[in-house]
């Protein structure tokens, strides 16, 4: 579980820099932004909870 995770936030911190790097795909970025933190907080929850 936590390897998918950790993936997800792979994922989205990449997403979001390339749409920081590509001038026109702003949004891009803004999304790849929200779901790595949605991500994140989803993992900390589940993290806590199973301890």
């Amino acid at each position: 579980m936590t390897s998918i995770i950790v993936a997800l936030l792979v994922v989205w911190l990449i997403i979001s820099v390339l749409g920081f790097v590509i001038e026109g795909l702003f949004w891009l970025a803004v999304i790849g932004l929200v779901l790595f933190a949605a991500t994140a907080v989803w993992g900390w929850l589940k993290r806590k909870t199973r301890s």
